[in-house]
């Protein structure tokens, strides 16, 4: 990848992406997912009146909101634009912090020369910054604990490289898919699904074994709910792979619950699918069998009120799976708007160009 392309600033933060990075199609450049109106708008406006200098300027309406997709539509801008090198461009950072009607991103230039990417660029930064938001909650909520993205199954798989590097921009770095890690150098990591413990007749067990005999030189995380009984099947694993077992994934379904509570009352909890008490009933019997040094995950349903509350009450988890929830689309949306023309204000009403001290001036070209 160009050395990777990425370079990690000292404070955390990913430096500035380049046209290098994404992969874009080449459609862009003819509009073919730009909104037809932006198209029809850009040739009526080189035919009847060209030449005028606007100003373009994005925003969202949420507060306490992680940014995310500045340099993908950066690299749009300077890809599709004609005449790129014209434009003026003023930015905030990804992983910046911001909120509602806050300038993200300013492009000063002819309307025609780069007008019909305003939808491309609303979408862009609508996608990655609610993953982003999304995921620096879960990550607050996980109060340092370990986390993995599961995200690659709850879209469509093109979203995953995009969405992987807003995930990523948040602070969760490990990934189910190497996809999800494209932009940032990041392979993808896992161990056995349920279909390798079916192919075994769903002795989980045999499924560790051969998956140790394949991959000897990595340490196994059973995917234990198979028989629905998590407890007894913690133990068995553990006690004949030893410390070739790094841990145990729980993945219960909400539908169902665990055998471990046949003898139980469960009259004051939920006990359905991956609950607290199921968790403790576990942490205790692996501490009663001296094997304390397996670690548990958790996996199924997890958002980040939920792991707010596992996390607060210090529940025995080690690491989270989380999917669903990291990539809602809907946590905020962007709006671009044309606030000045030749240099005078010019907006639609209850609109205008808002002063920022935040934005800086991205150089042509960023790389």
């Amino acid at each position: 990848m160009e050395e990777l392309e990425i370079k990690l600033k000292e404070e955390g933060k990913i430096s500035r992406l380049t046209n290098k990075t994404f992969k874009f199609d080449e459609r862009m450049r003819d509009g073919y997912y730009s909104a037809n109106y932006f198209l029809k708008s850009r040739k009526i406006v080189t035919e009847r009146a060209p030449g005028h200098i606007v100003e373009m300027q994005f925003f969202q309406r949420r507060d306490n909101v992680m940014l995310c997709g500045i340099d993908e539509a950066i690299a749009v801008l300077h890809t599709f634009a004609v005449d790129p090198a014209s434009l003026e461009i003023y930015a905030l950072n990804d992983g910046d912090m911001i909120n509602a009607n806050e300038p993200v991103l300013k492009v000063i230039g002819k309307y025609e020369n780069f007008g019909f990417l305003e939808s491309l660029i609303d979408g862009i930064l609508t996608r990655r910054t609610s993953v982003a938001t999304n995921v620096h909650e879960v990550v607050e909520a996980l109060r340092g604990k370990d986390t993995f993205s599961m995200a690659d199954r709850q879209d469509d798989y093109l979203t995953q490289t995009g969405d992987g590097y807003a995930t990523y921009v948040a602070g969760i770095k490990k990934f189910s898919t190497d996809a999800q890690g494209a932009w940032v150098g990041v392979k993808g990591m896992g161990t056995m699904p349920h279909a390798l413990i079916q192919i075994c007749n769903g002795d989980i067990l045999k499924a560790c074994q051969i998956y140790h005999e394949t991959f000897p030189n990595e340490l196994v995380t059973a995917l234990i709910d198979y028989n629905n009984n998590v407890v007894v099947d913690t133990i068995k694993v553990a006690k004949a792979m030893g410390k070739s077992l790094r841990g145990v994934r729980v993945d219960t379904s909400k539908a169902l619950i665990d055998h471990y509570f046949d003898d139980k009352d469960t009259s004051g909890f939920d006990p359905h699918g991956v609950c607290k008490e199921l968790i403790y009933g576990l942490k205790e019997e692996l501490i009663k069998e001296g094997l304390d040094w397996v670690k548990i995950t958790v996996s199924s349903g997890f958002t980040a009120k939920k792991i707010d509350e596992w996390t607060k009450e210090n529940v025995p988890v080690d690491m989270y799976g989380v999917g669903t929830s990291l990539i809602k689309n809907d946590t905020v949306g962007y709006t671009g708007d044309l606030v000045m023309l030749d240099g005078h204000h010019q907006a639609k009403e209850g609109r205008g160009d808002i002063p920022s001290t935040r934005l800086s001036k991205v150089p042509y070209p960023i790389y």
